[in-house]
This record gives structure tokens, C-alpha cells and sequence, in this order.
């Protein structure tokens, strides 16, 4: 597209028989005047705050978060409109002022300036932003109860957690440090926080944030796991899960013994990657050779005669105990091996392998337990929509309000993913960038008639089924018992 001052549709002298899409008018004919108090940016927040309501965020947040003196006054409203800016896509402070813009007061009620958002933020401590940290979980299972967030969580639900780099450039925000993190395959040290992430989802269900913590740049993988792992099975089995049928995965950094031992006392299987110890490797040493299998892995091929893989992938098992030597978190369980042909060592004569091995408790076949676990690497998508939007930044010098913020950021996105699965179809596992263009951040003009509001959308929206229907089910009479 390209902005020039020819007629609709003209024909490229060069090209002909093709048409370009062009303005319509001359640069002269064209002007713009901000001045219409009926039109808003954003109509799909209007649903999706609805989700918000039913939920129960602002009564939870007015009775769980209490922050004294003035800045503290009014916190449902001011973490609402947090929530909402966060929703179409604000990612500082400034940008929350977007809830203000034209017609937006006559359909929200307390929508607070961005300054006021700032002083509220800062004047959380550690305690108060763990007060927000409970209203967001509990948030979780209302929307669980209400939305079709995690369908066949009865039946298995997965338990993900992982820790992310938020990288920072000012000097003088509190708990920021240096902390390792690899860009391009590389370890490198950046300036920032070090939050842990723990998701929720299904075999059918794209992932949602049950617990998050925020710590200091240079805070350990693993520090806070065991604590933040209990909140994720308690907001697990209120949005459905049964113990039993649940499965936290995580990396090599989650790989303690209080943390396995907190899933197990809770009837949690793991299933978590192991480094490689010397106990690790002379496991693998033990492993018979007969007992490596070839697996689906990329550039591998399906013998139809033999009815197997032709991979330079194979995995195998071997029963190990984990914590041997600490008798209060030692368990018994299986490692699980996948190792793959070195690629810089074809022309060896014999094969040299690389071999990344992971412990698990749980019961599935060899096969599909090591497919589940490689399926953990889904908690990336989270951190990478959060790191393009919300969290872009940590716009605050206050760590508690960062922490907040951060908080804030896993609401919105949790109502984003119950918005797509109410819509329905492809907006169901959608990523939030997706979720946000096609849903939310839709134009509309507000009118009355006969003492009801109407919303006027674009002719023509591409999503305009799946529009409709969120807004539907969202502005629904409310159940009866």
C-alpha cells in the first residue's frame, strides 16, 4: 500500500491488467480533526471487561488488596484500569491514558489518569503486590468456571514452569541486576528482572497463567519454585484438575528436590529435565543398546515395511532415583533419554551423540511421555507475548510495583485467552497479538437508541462472527442455579 494521490483501482502503465490498491483522493483533499466524543479505539474491551466483572475482579481486588494513606484509595478502580489499558495493548504507564480517549467515559465508569495509576503502583510494598498475586489466581478459576478456558482439564491438565529475562536499561530500579540469558544460542548477561511464569493447559487448550513472582535480575532459576509450585496445584485444582491426572513439567533449573517433593505429596507427576550428573551418565551407560527406539523427529523418515522410524533420534529408559542421597526428598521414578546424531561428527566412525535425558514419575508409555514433556517449550509463546506487550517494559524504579505490574500483565492475559475461546474457532489458541488485533483494538461508534447503547462497528469486519459472539455470551444474563 502506498500513499499516493491517484484514483482507486489505477492501472500501472507497466503492468497492465494488474490494479494497485491506492487512496482515493488527493494529499489536498484529505484532512483530520480529533473531534468526535462518540467514537472509541478499542470495543472489544468492553466484552472482555465484562469477563473481568463476572470473574470478580473488582469485588476481589477492593476486598483482598489494602494499600493506606490517599494513593491507596479506590484500588478495583485503578487495577481496572490498568487491566484495560494492558488490554489493547499498552505496555507503560503513559499508555493507559488510552482508556480515557473519546467515548470511552460513557462506557466505563472511573477510568483513572495515568499519573494517578503511577502513584497507586508505587506505593505497593512486597506484601500488597502478593495480595494482587491472589486476587489473579483466583481470577483464573472464575474465568475457568465461566469460559471454556481449559476444556478436559478432568481428564489431564499440564503444569508448566519457567523463568524469563525482563530486560531493563535503568540504573536505579530497585532488585535489577545482571542475569544470564542466551540470545542466538548464546549465554550472555543482560541487566533486568528474573520472573518465574507458571502456565496451565490441556491436551485441547492453549496455555493461561496461574501464578507468577517477580525477582531480581540475578535471583536463581529455582529460587521461589517450591512456594510459587503449591499456588499453581491449588489454582489447578480449582479450575478443575484432578489429582492424579496433572503433570508439572519443567526445565533443568527446576530440577529440586522441595519442589518435586511439594508435587508429589500433592499427587502432581513431574516431569522435569536433568542435567547431565555423573549419576545421570552412568545411567545412560547402563542403557542397552537394544533398547534405544527411533522416534518423529525432524528429517526423519517413516519406514512403511518395517513400520518405523528411519531418525537420528532415539530415546530409551532406565529406572533412576532422584535425591539418592537425601532421604527427605528422595524419589523414585524413570529417566528418560533422547539422544540425537552430533552433526559436526557424521564422518565419525563410530556414532557420537548428543544425549539430553529428563526424569519423570509419571506412568504414560516411553513414546508419549517424552513427546509430552518436549511439548513444554509452549510456556515460550507466553513469555513472548508478555514480552510484546505488557511487559516490554517494567515502567516503574519500584520493584513492588514492577511486581504489580507484572500481575496485572497475567490478568489481561488470561481475560484475552477467555475472550478467544468465547469467540470460538481459531481464536481459541490464538496468539494474544492476534486475539488483540482481530477482537479488541476494534473501532466503533457509540449511539442510543431506545435507552440502549449501541455499538456501530466497521461494515465488513473480518471477524465479525467471532466479535459477536463474545459479546454475546459475555453480555448474557448471568446463569440461574
Amino acid at each position: 500500500m502506498r500513499i499516493i494521490g491517484l484514483a482507486e483501482g489505477t492501472i500501472h502503465p507497466d503492468r497492465e491488467g494488474i490494479s494497485e490498491v491506492r487512496l482515493c483522493h488527493s494529499a489536498v483533499r484529505v484532512g483530520a480533526v480529533f473531534d468526535d466524543p462518540n467514537l472509541v479505539a478499542s470495543a472489544g474491551v468492553v466484552p472482555v471487561m465484562r469477563l473481568a466483572e463476572q470473574a470478580g475482579l473488582h469485588d476481589l481486588v477492593e476486598d483482598r488488596v489494602r494499600i493506606p494513606e490517599s494513593a491507596g484509595a479506590n484500588p478495583a478502580a485503578k487495577v481496572g484500569s490498568i487491566v484495560a489499558g494492558m488490554l489493547t495493548g499498552a505496555d507503560s504507564i503513559d499508555d493507559l491514558d488510552v482508556v480515557r480517549h473519546g467515548g470511552m467515559g460513557r462506557l466505563f465508569t472511573g477510568a483513572r489518569a495515568p499519573s494517578t495509576v503511577g502513584t497507586f503502583l508505587r506505593a505497593f510494598t512486597w506484601g500488597h503486590a502478593r495480595q494482587l498475586e491472589s486476587v489473579a489466581r483466583q481470577i483464573t478459576i472464575g474465568l475457568a468456571s465461566r469460559t471454556p478456558l481449559l476444556p478436559g482439564a478432568e481428564q489431564m491438565m499440564f503444569l508448566d514452569a519457567d523463568s524469563t529475562l525482563g530486560e531493563v536499561f535503568g540504573h536505579a530500579k530497585q532488585g535489577a541486576a545482571f542475569g544470564h540469558a542466551k540470545v542466538g544460542g548464546y549465554v550472555v548477561r543482560l541487566r533486568g528482572y528474573h520472573p518465574l511464569i507458571a502456565t496451565l493447559s490441556t491436551p485441547t487448550a492453549a496455555p493461561v497463567i496461574a501464578a507468577t513472582r517477580l525477582r531480581a535480575g540475578n535471583a536463581g532459576s529455582a529460587r521461589g519454585a517450591a512456594s510459587m509450585a503449591r499456588e499453581l496445584i491449588g489454582v489447578a485444582r480449582g479450575c478443575g484438575g484432578q489429582p492424579g491426572r496433572m503433570l508439572f513439567r519443567g526445565d533443568s533449573a527446576f530440577y529440586v528436590g522441595e519442589l518435586i517433593t511439594a508435587c508429589r505429596q500433592a499427587g502432581v507427576a513431574v516431569s522435569v529435565t536433568i542435567n547431565q550428573y555423573p549419576s545421570v551418565v552412568a545411567a545412560i551407560a547402563g542403557v542397552q543398546e537394544s533398547a534405544w527406539m527411533p522416534i518423529r523427529y525432524p528429517k526423519a523418515v517413516w519406514d512403511a515395511q518395517t513400520q518405523a522410524w528411519i531418525s537420528d533420534a532415539e530415546i530409551a529408559e532406565t529406572p533412576f532415583t532422584a535425591f539418592a542421597a537425601d532421604k527427605q526428598h528422595r524419589v523414585v521414578g524413570r529417566l528418560v533419554v533422547r539422544r540425537v546424531r552430533d552433526q559436526n561428527h557424521l564422518d565419525a566412525l563410530f556414532p557420537v551423540w548428543r544425549c539430553h535425558a529428563f526424569f519423570t514419575t509419571s506412568t504414560a508409555e516411553l513414546v508419549e511421555a517424552e513427546a509430552t514433556h518436549r511439548q513444554h517449550a509452549v510456556i515460550e509463546h507466553v513469555n513472548d507475548d508478555l514480552k510484546h506487550g505488557p511487559l516490554a517494559h517494567f515502567p516503574s524504579g519500584c520493584f513492588a510495583a514492577n511486581a504489580a505490574w507484572l500481575t496485572c500483565a497475567a490478568i489481561a492475559f488470561n481475560l484475552t485467552r477467555a475472550a478467544g475461546c468465547l469467540a470460538g474457532g481459531h481464536c481459541a489458541k490464538a496468539r494474544i497479538a492476534t486475539l488483540r488485533r482481530q477482537l479488541i483494538n476494534v473501532p466503533a461508534r457509540i449511539a442510543h437508541r431506545a435507552r440502549r447503547l449501541i455499538l456501530h462497528l466497521p461494515q465488513h469486519w473480518p471477524w465479525e462472527p467471532a466479535w459477536l459472539a463474545l459479546s454475546a455470551t459475555a453480555h448474557a444474563p448471568p446463569r440461574t442455579a
